[in-house]
This record gives C-alpha cells, structure tokens and sequence, in this order.
C-alpha cells in the first residue's frame, strides 16, 4: 500500500509539472473558439477549441473519419474551397482572427503539406521550389530566387541530394524525396506554421524516419500541426496531443501524459487498439 501511495505522489507531481507547463507556454500559434465546420448538413467538427502553443509538434490524432483532415484544413481556410463546406466559430493565428485576413496570405503563412505526395511533375526540383515565390512575389532577382530555392531544400534536408541535378523532373524523385520536394516548397514560402496532413501515410519506413526526423529539427523555427492516424507515430514526433473522435475533441495536452496517464476512457480505448 505504501509502494502504491509513493507512486500516485510521484504520478501527481509529474501531471502538475505538466499542467504547469502548459500554463507558462510559450505564445499561442493557432487557437480554435467553438469550432463547427459542416458538409452540407453533415456535422463534421462539432464545437472543437484548443490552442496550440508556438514552435512545438502538435499532433491530432484519431481513427479514419473522424474529422481530423477537415480540422487541418479549416485552419487555414483551405476547407472553403469545397462548395458544400460550412465554418462557424473562430480561428487565430498568433490572435489574429484568419476570417479578417485574406485567404491567400493565411494559406501562406500557414503551409501544408498533404499526405498524397504532390510535386508538380512535369517541372525541374527547381521551379517546384521556385514557383510559389515566383507567384507570390516574393523575390526581387534571380539571384535571391537562387538563394531561397537553396535555402529552402537546405531545410528540408534535401539540398545534398539534388543540388547537382536541380533542372531534374520532380517525378524522377522517390517517394520520400518528393514529399521532402513539397515540404521545401511550403517552407520557401515562410509560413508561420506548416499543417502536416498524414505525410508518411504512403513512404516506407526509411522514408518515414527521414521525414520524422525532419519535423523534429522544424519545430525549433515553425508551429508544426501533424494529422495521424498512427498513435505511435505521434508519441515519437510529438510535444502535445489531440485525440479526435467522431468530431468531437476528447482528450488534449501533453504526450507524455495523454499516453501514460489519459484522462477519458476514450483516449485509453483507442491507444490500447480497442476503438479505431
């Protein structure tokens, strides 16, 4: 009985240290107010807040169809792209509502990168980068084009492998280069937050490593918000967690004590395999 009491103490010290930490976080990046987004008059997210502190790895988690990629999409305002698509609530980025922003700059500075590998194919490794920057304006020579082309593929840990073949179609990339290829196509863009909507869903687990990797060496500089469907995966990436269900936000905080000590019977269903 003793031993038991000592471990509750030690489990109770650690879950305050957590809430603790939570309270003197860093400045909050995203922050949803009672988020509601339908398809038609289906209920897809249903009242979801949170907020999601700066420069960490927030995961959003849950099975298939519970609304996670609706919920990465609604935040910057890609969702309202599809004709059928409804948003009420709010959403912040650094406390600045995105519904008085212009779609265009929220979705540059918030960047995606989606789970179906997307370069564009029939362009050089080098005009994939370079064409968001060409588009938007942002560069003013060739030779700051140059530079940020190289700046960007340098971020994506990619710049080693094809900086003696720049002029090379993107389809002649494998898989977990090409995903690497949008990834610097987002940075290039200098977003605020990169969104991650299940990016090694279709890479081998070499790939995958590399990707995984690189998202850990991202967030010193970017708020990465990553959607998946693999309860492993974000206990390795990341720093806090949102568990997703049927819409609704169940359960959210930090990984450690999501995954040792959650909170809802619906967390601990779904990352003990019993739900999802």
């Amino acid at each position: 009985m003793r031993a038991r009491k000592s471990k509750d103490r030690g489990a109770k010290k650690i879950e305050t240290a957590i809430e603790t930490a939570i309270e003197t976080a860093i400045e909050t990046a995203i922050e949803t107010i009672n988020l509601n987004v339908y398809y038609n008059s289906n209920h897809v997210i249903k009242s979801v807040s949170l907020q999601i502190p700066e420069n960490v790895v927030f995961a959003i988690m849950g099975p298939s169809g519970c609304g996670k990629s609706t919920l990465l999409r609604a935040f910057n305002r890609l969702i309202e792209l599809q004709e059928n698509a409804r948003v009420e609530g709010d959403i912040k980025l650094y406390g600045r509502s995105v519904f008085e922003m212009n779609p265009i700059e929220v979705r540059r500075q918030i960047g995606t990168v989606f789970q179906q590998v997307n370069p564009f194919p029939h362009l050089s490794i080098y005009e994939n980068v370079a064409m968001g920057l060409k588009l938007n304006k942002l560069v003013k020579s060739k030779d700051e084009l140059n530079r940020t082309v190289e700046w960007a593929l340098k971020k994506a840990a990619l710049w080693d492998e094809v900086k003696d073949r720049l002029n090379d179609f993107a389809s002649n990339l494998s898989g977990g280069q090409q995903q690497r290829l949008c990834i610097a196509r987002a940075l290039a863009l200098k977003p605020e937050v990169l969104l991650m909507d299940e990016p090694t869903a279709n890479l081998d687990p070499i790939a995958t490593e590399k990707i995984e990797d690189l998202i850990y060496e991202l967030k010193k500089e970017y708020t990465i918000i990553i959607v998946t469907h693999s309860p492993s995966q974000a206990a390795r990436v990341a720093d806090f967690v949102a568990f997703l269900y049927l819409g609704k936000l169940i359960e959210v905080g930090p990984v450690e004590k999501i995954f040792e000590n959650p909170a809802e019977n619906l967390t601990e269903k779904y990352l003990t395999g019993r739900i999802g």
